[in-house]
C-alpha cells in the first residue's frame, strides 16, 4: 500500500477496478432502478434493492429513520482518523419517460431524468469494490456510503440525513452529478461554487373580480399577475449586485376561466436562484418587497409563500483535488475538464455546512453524440460507461484518502 502515499496524479496504480461481471451487474441494476422510479421520500423499493445488495456483500446497511435512504460503513474505522463519505441520491422526478428503450420507466409520469439512478449505482458499485478490498486487507480506513432520499424535494433530504447522524465520524464527503454536456469517461471539476442556491416561490393574488367591460371598477388580477411576472425579476436586477446572479423564473401562472370575467384569484409559482451565498441570505426580504410594491400598485392583495431551498454547493479545494487525483490515477489528467457554476440547485450543499466536500460532474454523453440533452427532460439518458468511471473514481478517492500520510 505504500504506493498510495503518492498524490501525484497519474503516478500511482491503484487496486479497485471493475471486473466484467460486476460492470454488467451494475448496468443491469441501474436499468432496474430506471424502470421503477420513485419520488422523494417514497423510495421504498429503491432502498430495499440497495440494502439487499449490500447485505449480500456481507455489509450492514442501516435504513434512515423515515424508512427511505440508508447509510453503510465499509471497513474498520480507525477512530483516530475521520472517514470519507460518498453520497448518492435515490429519488426520481414526476415527469413522463419518453425514451424508446428496453429499460424505459414502467411507472406513468415518473422518470429518472436527473441521473439519480446512476448516482445510486456508482456509490453501490464503489461499496462493493471497497468491501472486496477490505476483505483483502487493502482498505486502510472505513468509508461511509450515504444513499439519501428526496434530493428533488426542497429543502432536500440531505438535511434529514444529517439530522439522522450520517456525518458522525465523517471528515470529508464527495459526490457526483450526471452532466449530459460532458463525455462519458471524463469529469468536470472546479474549486469553489459549482451549483447555486435554489428556493421555491408561490404567490396568491386576490381581488373582488368583475366584468372585463369595467376593469376600472375592480382589481384587474390578470394584469397584476402579468406585471409581477415581468417586473419582479426586473426590479431585483437593479437591487442586487449583478454578479450575484439572483434570478426569479416562473414555472406556473394561473388565473380565470372565462374571456369576459376578471377573476378573483391568480397564482404564480417559480424558483429563486442565486450564485452568491450572501445575496441568497437576503433574497427572501428582497423578493417580498418587490412583490408587495407591484401588487399594491395594482390594488391586488398578495399572499407570498417563500420556501427556503438549498444554498450553493461550494467545493472545498482540497477535496476537489482529491477527486482530481483519483480521476487522474484512473483515467489520466486529460480526463478532467474545468466546469462552471450552474444555476441548478443541489442539496449536497447541506452536508458542506458541516464537513468539507466536493462534487464532480460525471460525464454521461456518448462521445461523438451531438444531440442536445438536458437534465429534467423526458428523453434524458446516459452512456452507461459512465457507471464504471464513477465507481473507479470513488474507489480511488477512498484509497487515496484512507492511506496515512508518510
Amino acid at each position: 500500500m505504500n504506493q498510495l502515499k503518492s498524490r501525484e496524479p497519474g503516478s500511482i496504480a491503484l487496486p479497485g477496478t471493475l471486473s466484467a461481471s460486476l460492470r454488467a451487474e451494475l448496468i443491469a441494476f441501474r436499468r432496474d432502478l430506471h424502470m421503477h422510479p420513485e419520488l422523494g421520500n417514497q423510495e421504498f423499493r429503491t432502498t430495499a434493492a440497495v440494502k439487499a445488495r449490500l447485505e449480500a456483500a456481507g455489509l450492514e446497511p442501516r435504513v434512515l429513520p423515515k424508512g427511505t435512504g440508508l447509510v453503510c460503513d465499509v471497513g474498520t474505522w480507525d477512530r483516530a482518523r475521520p472517514m470519507l463519505a460518498i453520497r448518492a441520491d435515490l429519488d426520481a422526478l414526476p415527469i413522463p419517460d419518453v425514451k424508446t428503450v428496453s429499460y424505459r420507466s414502467t411507472v406513468p409520469h415518473r422518470a429518472h431524468a436527473c441521473g439519480h439512478d446512476v448516482h445510486t449505482t456508482t456509490v453501490l458499485g464503489a461499496g462493493l469494490v471497497l468491501a472486496e478490498l477490505d476483505r483483502q486487507g487493502l482498505l486502510p480506513n472505513a468509508v461511509r456510503l450515504i444513499f439519501q432520499p428526496a434530493e428533488e424535494v426542497l429543502p432536500g433530504g440531505a438535511a434529514d440525513a444529517v439530522e439522522a447522524g450520517v456525518l458522525d465520524g465523517v471528515g470529508r464527503i464527495i459526490a457526483v452529478h450526471c452532466d449530459p454536456k460532458v463525455d462519458a469517461g471524463r469529469i468536470g471539476l472546479t474549486h469553489g461554487p459549482i451549483t447555486s442556491a435554489c428556493d421555491r416561490l408561490e404567490i396568491t393574488l386576490d381581488g373582488p373580480g368583475g366584468h372585463t367591460a369595467r376593469p376600472h371598477m375592480t382589481t384587474d388580477l390578470v394584469t397584476a399577475a402579468a406585471r409581477i411576472a415581468v417586473d419582479v425579476p426586473a426590479v431585483l436586477a437593479r437591487r442586487v449586485d449583478a454578479r450575484s446572479g439572483l434570478s426569479v423564473t416562473w414555472g406556473r401562472i394561473e388565473s380565470g376561466h372565462a374571456c369576459n370575467v376578471i377573476p378573483q384569484h391568480a397564482t404564480l409559482a417559480g424558483t429563486v436562484r442565486c450564485l452568491d451565498l450572501h445575496t441568497w441570505r437576503d433574497a427572501p426580504d428582497l423578493v417580498h418587497a418587490a412583490i408587495d410594491e407591484i401588487a399594491t400598485l395594482h390594488r391586488a392583495k398578495s399572499t407570498i409563500t417563500y420556501v427556503r431551498g438549498v444554498p450553493p454547493v461550494v467545493n472545498d479545494p482540497a477535496v476537489a483535488d482529491l477527486l482530481a487525483d483519483a480521476m487522474a490515477a484512473r483515467r489520466g489528467s486529460h480526463a478532467i475538464e474545468d466546469t462552471e457554476q450552474s444555476l441548478g440547485g443541489e442539496d449536497f450543499s447541506w452536508y458542506l455546512e458541516h464537513v468539507p466536500g466536493a462534487m464532480a460532474r460525471l460525464g454521461v454523453r456518448a462521445p461523438g453524440d451531438t444531440t442536445r440533452r438536458d437534465l429534467h427532460a423526458g428523453d434524458f439518458d446516459v452512456d452507461e460507461n459512465a457507471i464504471e468511471v464513477g465507481v473507479e473514481m470513488f474507489t480511488a478517492a477512498a484509497l487515496i484518502d484512507a492511506t496515512p500520510s508518510p
